[in-house]
């Protein structure tokens, strides 16, 4: 099925892409032969000479491809708050996670402290408290492919299909520019919360790389190391070919169980899945024609992980394990992209882009050390490993592009407009039949025939932007765009957005959007059963009968209003303040709904085909499906201050603070066709409350001599859970979704420290400690915590589980 979806699309692009792309590249030679009587004044396409990110450099000061359309944009001067993050201040983190890093920066960006299931095993970006399936990534302005792996668990980034960032070569990046406000009607669906644009390098010169290694000295596991480097060459004499690559690996992290219920004290449930990724990179660039470049960027990763599942007791399969098992959930993970493109500077007075990008994320999900109790009880024989289901995301867009700079009398103006084709699948692979026949394998039951299939719409979109200074002091940006998607019809969006300068210090900015997010194919059509020591809890696609009988209605967008105000300040020489507000309203949100626990789950999961273990029923058996449920507010403040000390003889210091104040509030919640409300008390809370209300970060970069000291404080303000009663409350309360004991994670300081020293100009060694005191989320009551070994709020987005970890890291640049 794959292989002749595949061939379609490649004659498509062959048949329609490639005779445009030459069309508009032979038109647009032609045309700056005609319009100018004179050579060309654009430089030919030569490799940008990249030089190192200066660490003492003020990123404000930093030209911006992301936000505007216009040339030369400096982040302090975009109408839009906007952070460039430079691959050194990455770096700096010690963190061997682009994810990680991210999460240290940016104050606006957070992510779970513990995943679950499947959703252990790939990484997810949450902005301004929203789910990450409303953040857009960019891999140079280019829409990148989600990950297959889709988190099925309640919490707050249930349903997210998010790009997987730790599958890009860190190695390779320039920077990441993180525009924090809404974006749809400039890049379409999923920019509600805003956007991340990761910027490659294309440097044709040079080699740079690191090793890293560490782990958490307090736990005396979860061993990390990582390698990077990546090198520039020349293409020619006017292109450059720039490789970046990344290897990295870390060992099993375990809490230890808080008692003994399972038998096993060291039932290692929660924790941090062992796995193994590779990265790679290729970009390049070329002039093919006077004015004419030709570029392309090609990306792949790896990912092979492991993580438990709870300890099953002798019991469960005493022929095959007499003395207990401890299942093993795998990911087998291929991420691959590769994008070509054509640009030029002058056709017919227009700059133009036109690009096709292919990627597609391919996940295996098995078990090993495993069983299936009732299959052998039937036959005498159970495989001890399994595949379970196999997930594919697809994407392939095409893009045309065009800016002009031009007058509307005598005020300047950039007129922007384009157009986008993209097509999306999404295909869902049956396990083998032991995961699936007779209550399927223990951990993570497979995938049923009966659930698997090919998905897949076609999306067309225009849109048009002007950017206008009626003033040279005010700028005014308008932008407007229109979608139609074949399975959830047609979509208009629109943003303005505005800055005065009232002098070179001092300036206000603002902006009004609305946005949308069409449902992803996952969340329409992905099903699963998953399989605890006591219980189950299955995923029901919301088209199919299953759904139906717990009161599911389709899926349609979800729809945005963004509005933003702040203050860009330069009050005295290099100190450097912005401070924005903002309210984010989302109607339609698209939750995990419908959650229906006991005889009615269990009819439910029965219409699908599937059987439960012999040994599982009762309240421990839920069911939910994805719903358009509620609508919610968001409110909240960045504030951003860089500061920089020259101390003469005693070096100079570079002082960051970042602030995000964010609150969600429920503002409807909608039933369903049962009359039932679409979310218990504990997913309201994942919607509003599980989200730091506050994150601070602090931080201080000191650089004398060949000695540097980099020193970061980051408070996470409290979350609040309500958790679900489990095995060792009274009975009435067990496993209730209608009564929850409330659960507040109280605020947490974190503490960073990294010592480096110059050796030589090209080697710099470093020796650090990421929560240097070993700071770890609040422990949940005995009541909450099922079998002793799930001692945390799960679903929290505050510190990670993980604690401190200890480093040292040798970096190289010729």
């Amino acid at each position: 099925m794959h292989q002749r979806n595949l061939g379609g699309l490649k004659r498509f692009l062959l048949l329609s892409a490639c005779p445009l792309a030459v069309a508009v590249a032979h038109a647009a030679a032609v045309a700056q032969t005609a319009v100018s009587t004179a050579p060309a004044t654009a430089k030919p396409a030569k490799a940008q000479t990249r030089k190192p990110p200066s660490s003492l450099a003020n990123t404000g000061e930093s030209v911006i491809v992301t936000g505007t359309r216009s040339l030369g944009t400096k982040a302090r001067n975009s109408t839009s708050p906007i952070d460039v993050i430079t691959a050194t201040t990455l770096h700096r983190t010690g963190e061997p996670n682009l994810a990680a890093a991210l999460v240290k920066t940016d104050p606006s960006i957070n992510a779970a402290a513990e995943g679950a299931d499947t959703a252990d095993l790939t990484s997810a970006l949450v902005l301004r408290g929203l789910n990450p399936n409303d953040t857009l990534v960019l891999i140079d302005g280019k829409r990148r492919n989600g990950t297959a792996n889709i988190t099925a668990d309640a919490g707050p980034e249930q349903g997210a299909t998010p790009v997987d960032i730790n599958m890009i070569p860190a190695a390779a990046i320039d920077h990441i520019e993180v525009l924090r406000d809404g974006a749809a009607a400039q890049y379409g669906s999923d920019a509600i919360a805003g956007v991340i644009n990761v910027i490659m390098k294309k440097s044709d010169h040079g080699t740079e790389g690191n090793a890293l290694t560490g782990a958490n000295a307090y736990n005396g596991d979860g061993w990390q190391y990582q390698l990077n480097a990546d090198q520039g060459a020349a293409f020619g004499n006017d292109g450059y070919v720039h490789i970046g690559g990344a290897l990295y690996h870390t060992d099993h992290f375990i809490t230890r169980a808080i008692d003994d219920r399972t038998g096993r004290p060291d039932n290692p449930i929660t924790g941090l899945p062992e796995e193994t990724r590779e990265t790679l990179s290729l970009d390049f660039g070329k002039t093919l024609l006077p004015g004419i470049e030709g570029y392309g960027l090609i990306t792949y990763g790896h990912r092979h992980a492991e993580a438990f599942e709870n300890y099953r007791l002798p019991t469960i399969l005493p022929q095959l394990y007499p003395f207990g098992f401890t299942p093993i959930e795998t990911d087998e993970e291929n991420q691959y992209s590769a994008t070509l493109g054509i640009r030029g500077d002058d056709f017919f007075g227009f700059r133009w882009d036109i690009s096709s990008t292919y990627g597609a994320d391919e996940v295996g999900i098995g078990n090993k050390d495993t069983g299936n109790p009732n299959l052998y009880a039937a036959t005498g024989f159970s495989p001890t490993d399994a595949f379970a289901e196999g997930l594919r995301n697809g994407q392939w867009t095409n893009t045309v592009d065009l800016s002009r700079p031009m007058h509307i009398i005598t005020l300047p103006f950039v007129f922007s407009l384009g157009a986008e084709q993209r097509y999306e699948s999404y295909d869902i692979t049956a396990g083998n039949p032991a995961s699936y026949q007779l209550g399927g394998t223990q951990g993570f039951g497979g995938l049923l025939p009966a659930n698997a299939g090919h998905f897949n719409r076609d999306v067309w979109a225009g849109y048009i932007d002007g950017d206008l200074h009626p003033l040279p002091q005010w700028d005014i940006d308008l932008a407007g765009r229109f979608e139609h998607y074949t399975d959830s019809g047609n979509t208009e969006t629109g943003k303005i957005s505005s800055r005065y300068n009232f002098t070179k210090y001092f300036a206000i900015r603002g902006t009004v959007s609305n946005g949308f997010r069409a449902p992803t194919l996952a969340e329409e059509h992905f099903s699963a059963l998953n399989v605890s020591p006591t219980g189950a809890s299955g995923d029901l696609a919301v088209s199919s009968a299953a759904a139906a009988l717990l009161g599911a209605v389709p899926l349609k967008p979800e729809r945005s209003t963004n509005a933003s105000g702040g203050i860009v300040m330069e009050p005295i020489r290099d100190l450097s303040i912005t401070a924005d507000v903002y309210q984010i309203d989302i109607r339609d949100r698209i939750i995990g709904g419908g959650n229906y626990n006991g005889p009615l789950a269990i009819e439910a999961i029965a219409l699908t085909g599937a059987v439960l273990p012999s040994n599982i029923g009762g309240n421990d058996v839920s069911a939910f499906y994805f719903s358009n449920g509620a609508s919610t507010r968001t409110q909240g403040a960045d504030i951003n201050i860089h500061y920089f000390t020259n101390l003469e003889k005693y070096g100079t210091i570079n002082w960051t603070a970042g602030i995000d104040l964010n609150r969600t509030r429920l503002r409807h919640l909608s039933n369903d066709t049962n009359g039932k409300p679409l979310l218990s008390a504990a997913g309201v809370a994942n919607l509003t409350t599980e989200f730091p209300r506050s994150k601070i970060l602090l931080d201080a970069f000191w650089r004398i001599g060949r000695w540097d000291v980099n020193v970061r404080q980051t408070r996470y303000g409290e979350t609040k859970g309500e958790e679900q009663y489990t095995d060792l409350a009274p009975p009435d309360l067990q496993f209730s979704n209608t009564v929850y004991l409330p659960f507040v994670n109280t605020p947490r300081w974190l503490t960073d420290l990294e010592v480096g020293y110059s050796i030589t100009p090209h080697w710099h060694i470093a020796i650090g400690g990421n929560n240097l005191f070993n700071i770890r989320p609040r422990l949940l009551p005995l009541v909450t915590n099922y079998l002793g070994s799930n001692p945390y709020d799960q679903t929290s987005q505050q510190v990670p589980i993980s604690g401190g970890f200890y480093y040292g890291r040798i970096n190289f640049t010729f």
